[in-house]
């Protein structure tokens, strides 16, 4: 691995200044400070493109340049930053942006080649390093410097940084892991989080550094205080307006436990760059985390191009910011120590505007050529039309407005293309279907721009992955459902070393329901362990060790419980592949269990929260073990991240065993048909399968005819359409599930009937049964009455029968 050397911080100026020592830290210096002006000059010129409209919004990092060159001197080959979006001096400093690229993003550019961050996706200053090759398979990450790719939301960051950090812990400690150096350096790597001081009021601010402090884990976060949160001052925001002082509790005794925490200021460069020298490495060394509170930070431009400081800073702040702006101490330091002249520094000022002029312009026009070519291409085409046309003239200026557009947008290319259309739309000319192919195939070049890579497009995606079918034989055992997943585990777990389980009593205990009993024993602790209460880091330390190389299973408790973990679920995981399309993935499986369980805070079944804000991540629904167990094996070989929700009063029911229990797998997106029928269709999964078995069951006998489907995956829905086809046949249809009213059940119905089409095949209105709009009251009777329970579909699917036929089917009450 790589090392950075550098001259400042580590030992004193020399005070030869004819020895190669001296130059050397001369010319570090001097460079250090041409890119802090070049980050203070982008940060400048980025809130003029943005108020002259030719960005949309900016947010910028100015103020805090000196610090972060500072900690950018001790981020090494293999490390990986977590940040968020005023990074972007440690960003330059890494060698990890370029100004082009910063403008680019800023420009909300598309091309990846201009934008590899995020593909003009995210909003500028949110940065991701590309660790995916272009077929998304792994590069070598220990050769390069790494960076997650930044979420909006404050402080979201904090939770997969744990993650990252811990990921280098087990590549350290497991000497299985020692053999995969693409992804690490026996555990060498450090992770440095960054936050504001107004964010760490949030509660994952705490629950991650506590988390940091009880695992020992190499995680170095930097705390920029400048004292508000927006807005807010610090008052409103941290008792005591002293982040250290909170901080002091959890500062690393003699032996280790805790965290070192270091109190700096963020105009000092000298101290700056000795503390985080000396910091890291003693970071790096004992995986004991270290948090640096960095004071007097100013913010030039306030937050954002949404508002000016000047509305809520007083005179007085307003002026000890241009006072102790870091730049500007910087370059008093400099001159003091007879390291450059003021004229030296001017020219570097200068030269400095330059280039970041430069990048703007190439950025640009990188930007704007593509777009100008567009609407050449369009322009020629309606010119073409227009001679054809009985509208000549309205046609000649939907192509003048777009060639004379000064800020050329895409949007406005196909606005034009349609608005053509719908003139024509009487006409039958020659070039008109010419019109329309080019407007179709822009719609898919746009669909790839803007909306490609929400899942894995890789060979190894989910969908990709065979089916393998569950074997028996004469000595297949009959066991306990819990006994299934345990063996399902075990055989995993044996099989790869990257594969870790952890979670809330998964380690010793091996579980509430036993699925990882003796794993811990047998694989050992690193494997499969326990955490503290804290679901949000759960999901983060999840989240960061799929993303450098290993296979985690990271459980919540009962699905009532995923809302403590879903914020980095929704804007983190689910989001990964999309928002930096296709160049980061996080394969992580979600193990949980639901529905059925008696009492409000355990019956949960919010499954119409869970598709509406994990898109992105596939969502499972077994309904027994046995599938749990193929689905787990699926997702194993996959490179999609899982949500894996089991049946929780199924444990307890007795299954076969497969002879082949660690290799079958279940297929993604497909139904299986439980029960073939003719006169209605019932949709449902999950532990109602099993309700929706006993009223086929009592339907049967009352002579009507179902087809019971159990849809097995939610996200992905049915790919190959099954369900419309058993519509074709019956006519009639029920959606079934525990969810409230329009949950589910409302998600299922749009997939057939809008989706699939199905409505054209509809005898009788489409029917949904579900729960109450309630948690389900506590005890059985409760239960009965919250949740739909066998009669109730009973009710419902004879009904549709009698609506029929009344006659046939006369009603019993």
């Amino acid at each position: 691995m790589s090392k950075n050397r550098s001259a400042v911080g580590a030992k004193p100026i020399p005070k030869n200044k004819k020895s190669s020592a001296y130059k050397n830290f001369r010319e570090e210096v001097l460079a250090d400070y041409r890119l802090a002006n070049e980050s203070r000059v982008a940060s400048l010129i980025g809130r003029r493109e943005v108020l002259t409209g030719k960005a949309k919004f900016g947010i910028f990092g100015d103020g805090k340049e000196v610090a972060q060159l500072a900690m950018a001197k001790a981020f090494q080959n293999g490390d990986f930053r977590a940040g968020y979006y005023r990074d972007q001096t440690f960003m330059l400093a890494t060698g990890t942006l370029t100004l082009d690229q910063f403008f680019s993003q800023l420009y909300a550019d598309p091309d990846i080649t201009n934008d590899p961050h995020s593909a003009g996706r995210q909003m500028n200053a949110h940065f991701g390093s590309r660790t995916l090759n272009e077929d998304g398979s792994w590069k070598n990450l220990v050769e390069r410097k790494n960076s997650a790719a930044d979420c909006s939301p404050t402080a979201s960051q904090m939770a997969r940084s744990v993650g990252l950090a811990l990921a280098s812990k087990h590549y350290r400690q497991d000497e299985n892991l020692h053999s995969m150096t693409t992804f690490s350096d026996k555990g060498n790597e450090v992770t440095f989080c960054t936050i504001g001081d107004a964010s760490c009021a949030e509660g994952v601010f705490w629950e991650s550094i506590n988390a940091a402090g009880v695992m020992k884990i190499p995680l170095a976060v930097s705390i920029w205080d400048d004292g508000y949160g927006i807005s807010v001052p610090q008052k409103y925001q941290i008792t005591k307006q002293d982040l250290g002082a909170l901080l002091e509790g959890f500062n690393a005794n003699k032996t280790g436990e805790g965290l070192h925490i270091e109190l700096l200021k963020g105009w000092d460069y000298p101290a700056l760059c000795e503390a985080y020298a000396k910091g890291i490495a003693r970071t790096r060394k004992t995986h004991v985390p270290t948090v640096f509170v960095v004071g007097e930070i100013t913010q030039p431009q306030g937050h954002s191009t949404s508002g000016s400081h000047e509305r809520y800073k007083s005179k007085s702040r307003l002026q000890w910011e241009t006072d102790f702006d870091c730049i500007t101490r910087m370059r008093s330091w400099i001159i003091s120590k007879e390291i450059a002249t003021a004229e030296e520094l001017d020219e570097i000022e200068r030269l400095s505007k330059e280039t970041v002029n430069e990048a703007k312009r190439s950025a640009l026009q990188k930007h704007r050529d593509p777009i100008r070519a567009e609407i050449e291409e369009l322009g020629t085409l309606l010119e073409k039309i227009s001679t054809e046309s009985q509208h000549p003239e309205k046609l000649l200026g939907i192509r003048k407005g777009l060639l004379a557009a000064v800020e050329p947008l895409r949007r406005d290319v196909m606005k034009a293309a349609k608005t053509a259309l719908r003139l024509q739309h009487k006409e039958e000319t020659p070039s008109r279907q010419d019109l329309i192919d080019w407007k179709n195939r822009y719609k898919n070049i746009n669909q790839t721009r803007y909306s490609s890579h929400l899942y894995s497009e890789s060979t190894e995606s989910a969908l990709h992955v065979r089916e393998i079918p569950p074997v028996y034989s004469e000595e297949s055992r009959t066991v306990l459902g819990f006994e299934i997943l345990n063996h399902c585990f075990d055989e995993a777990l044996r099989r790869d070393p990257r594969i870790v389980a952890f979670g809330e009593d998964v380690g010793h205990l091996g579980g509430v329901n036993q699925g990882f009993s003796g794993l811990q024993k047998k694989h050992g602790e690193l494997r499969v362990f326990d955490t503290g209460i804290r679901e949000n880091t759960i999901m983060g330390q999840g989240i960061g060790l799929a993303m450098r190389g290993l296979r985690p299973i990271a459980e919540i408790q009962y699905l009532d419980y995923l809302i403590y973990g879903l914020q980095p679920l929704t804007d983190d995981l689910a989001t990964l592949q999309y928002r930096t399309k296709g160049g980061q993935k996080a394969p992580l499986i979600i193990r949980t269990r639901g529905h059925r369980l008696e009492g409000i805070w355990h019956t949960g079944s919010p499954m119409g929260m869970i598709l509406n804000s994990l898109r992105g991540i596939h969502v499972l629904v077994p309904r027994n073990m046995t599938q749990a167990a193929g689905m787990y094996n699926t997702l194993l070989q996959s490179d999609d991240p899982g949500l894996l929700i089991e049946c929780l009063n199924g444990y307890r029911i007795k299954e076969k065993l497969p002879d082949n229990v660690g290799e079958f797998t279940v297929p993604i997106g497909r139904p299986e048909i439980l029960q073939e029928g003719t006169d209605l269709t019932i949709v449902t999964y999950g532990s109602c399968v099993r309700i929706a078995q006993e009223t086929v069951r009592a339907l049967t006998e009352m002579g009507i005819s179902c087809e019971l489907i159990d849809v097995q995956t939610l996200l992905p829905f049915d790919r190959e359409h099954m369900i419309v086809e058993s519509l074709k046949k019956t006519s009639r249809i029920i959606f079934f599930d525990e969810d409230v009213p329009g949950g589910g059940t409302g998600f299922m119905m749009r997939q057939v009937l809008e989706e699939q089409e199905g409505y054209h095949w509809l005898d009788s209105m489409p029917v949904t049964v579900t729960a109450q709009e309630h948690r389900a009251a506590y005890g059985s009777d409760g239960d009965y009455f919250s949740k739909p329970n066998a009669e109730d579909l009973f009710e419902a699917a004879y009904g549709l029968m009698h609506e029929f036929d009344p006659a046939r089917y006369p009603r019993f009450y």
